[in-house]
């Protein structure tokens, strides 16, 4: 017998939904999630929230009742929404939050900010060192979050700090010690929101930055599957050594599940070929773990987060 979707409602047949004030944002109930992936795959959020601005965020989170689960999504690039969908309210932080301003060295970017717009933005005013940005898919939120990174650096490299909201719509502010930066990880809690970040960058030739980013363009063109639905690097890569080339080893290029295939192109990505489910992309994963441990004794770790409840 299948188990009920675990759900966020209270007992007695109230819906902690019908308690919420109104937003200036949008809101919307049981509201598909696989829109706003990069996979196109997913169940619903059992209530989406996309807030006006940070006093509108501010003013939900401070009525949203404590026990109902809160997820944070940003770009969806990073991301795979199971079928099953996500309990509770869903806040998606989207163009809104996405103004990036410079002024001396600093690039000042919202959490919506696309990490490629904020590379842009820095080359548009003559600045340096955040070129490697236009290589990470995604926003700049969930690049804090995770300290993203391509092409030998990442965000700890370049973050001066981080500010946001905690559960209860409270602000916060942090430097990079205090966000606990590490490979792909960061100490931030998981209520613990980011909206926006001050990066350090530096004066630089024009030619010479645009070429820059010219050059990981074209390297990602040439490396990386293309125009698919694909959620980037699925693993993180182990300690002295790449995720790709373990899955490679293991005999996974090309390996397929449904509609879900490990890329031809670069095995560390997993693709939705058309119709795929998120199960079909995570049991790939979970495949592709099994064989490289199997294969050569590393455990790969999950890049992509993975969110929500399998039906």
């Amino acid at each position: 017998m299948s188990q009920p979707r675990p759900t966020a409602r209270t007992t007695g047949g109230a819906d902690w939904r019908d308690s919420l004030p109104p937003l200036r944002g949008r809101v919307d109930r049981d509201a598909p999630l696989a829109p706003f992936t990069w996979f196109h795959v997913g169940g619903p959020a059992e209530l989406l929230v996309r807030p006006a601005d940070s006093a509108d965020l501010a003013a939900f989170l401070a009525a949203l009742p404590a026990g109902v689960p809160l997820t944070v999504i940003g770009a969806g690039s990073n991301l795979l929404v199971r079928d099953g969908g996500v309990p509770g309210a869903v806040v998606r932080l989207g163009p809104a939050f996405g103004a990036v301003t410079v002024a001396g060295g600093m690039v000042t970017a919202g959490a919506g900010a696309l990490d490629l717009a904020v590379a842009r933005e820095a080359e548009a005013a003559g600045l340096g060192g955040l070129e490697f940005l236009s290589g990470i898919p995604g926003s700049i939120g969930g690049a804090v979050r995770m300290n993203a990174g391509a092409f030998g650096r990442c965000l700890a490299d370049v973050l001066v700090e981080a500010h946001g909201l905690d559960r209860a719509g409270q602000p916060w502010r942090r430097d990079a010690a205090g966000l606990g930066l590490g490979y792909r990880t960061s100490a931030l809690g998981d209520d613990e929101i980011v909206l926006g970040a001050t990066l350090a960058a530096h004066p630089g030739d024009p030619a010479a930055i645009k070429a820059e980013r010219e050059r990981i363009r074209a390297h990602r063109e040439a490396h990386q599957p293309q125009k698919v639905r694909t959620a980037g690097s699925t693993f993180a890569n182990p300690p002295g050594d790449s995720a790709w080339r373990l899955i490679d080893a293991a005999g996974c290029r090309g390996l397929t599940r449904g509609g879900a295939r490990v890329s031809d192109k670069h095995c560390n990505f997993l693709i939705n070929l058309g119709e795929a489910t998120a199960a079909e992309i995570e049991d790939l994963g979970e495949e592709v773990r099994r064989r490289v441990r199997e294969h050569s004794g590393v455990e790969l770790h999950w890049e992509i987060r993975r969110i929500g409840v399998r039906p």
